[in-house]
């Protein structure tokens, strides 16, 4: 799968697909238990529940960074559960991955950050050219040579959906993108990703505590000890 096979606005649709964990000794966690969900492409859509309903769980198995026990998991029309080690690599730079701790590495700049997850990659467009732009889209115009370090904390997380949108994903995964945000800030950044999606017609799919942030989305998921309500 190149950069190119993934439309822009994926389609999703998750099949009865399990995840367990172990816990100690014989136990186990279903920590994803029998899920099954239909996501349209462009979709705005929240992961909701309390901790540990499986939440992250859900979004990483999406984001291919979990493998499911069973079940399948289709991404544009590709059972992404049944792909190899390098089809899968391929499938990950396809998508956009947004976390909750920023993830930047701290000795590069803003621009350089945005830039990392293609660099080793050949792509068809001016990865700089396309960094700037996503960048002045996120309001950091200026501060390209700026380290993490001199950023604040909703600055960093606009380097980090800029950072999951260089590659003009069709799927975009947010893991609590809030949640070390105050209010004011955490508003803002569901603004931005809002306006991004329209934007970019890219497929959004949001794990939160954050009600707000979920009752702005066109669809919400709520899980439960790994099941949906």
């Amino acid at each position: 799968m190149t950069e190119t096979q993934l439309p822009r606005g994926a389609k999703v649709v998750v099949t009865d697909v399990r995840k367990t964990f172990r816990t100690g000794g014989d136990q186990q966690l279903a920590a994803v238990d029998g899920v099954s969900l239909r996501i349209e492409p462009g979709r705005l859509v929240a992961l909701t529940g309390p901790s540990g309903s499986g939440k992250s769980t859900l979004l990483h198995l999406l984001g291919a960074i979990e493998r499911p026990d069973s079940g399948s998991i289709e991404v544009a029309g590709t059972d992404i559960a049944a792909l190899g080690r390098r089809a899968l690599a391929d499938y990950r730079r396809g998508i956009g991955i947004v976390f909750q701790r920023f993830h930047l590495l701290p000795a590069l700049t803003a621009l350089d950050n945005v830039i990392a997850p293609v660099l080793p990659v050949r792509t068809t467009y001016d990865k700089r050219a396309r960094a700037r732009e996503l960048l002045t889209a996120v309001g950091l115009a200026g501060r390209e040579d700026a380290l993490p370090s001199k950023l604040s904390g909703g600055q960093q997380q606009r380097v980090a959906i800029a950072r999951a949108l260089i590659n003009s994903p069709a799927l975009l995964l947010a893991d609590e993108p809030t949640g070390n945000l105050d209010s004011r800030t955490g508003a803002e950044v569901v603004h931005l990703l809002k306006e991004l999606r329209t934007t970019h017609g890219t497929t959004m799919v949001i794990a939160t505590h954050d009600q707000d942030l979920a009752d702005g989305c066109e669809q919400q998921v709520r899980l439960h000890d790994g099941r949906l309500l």
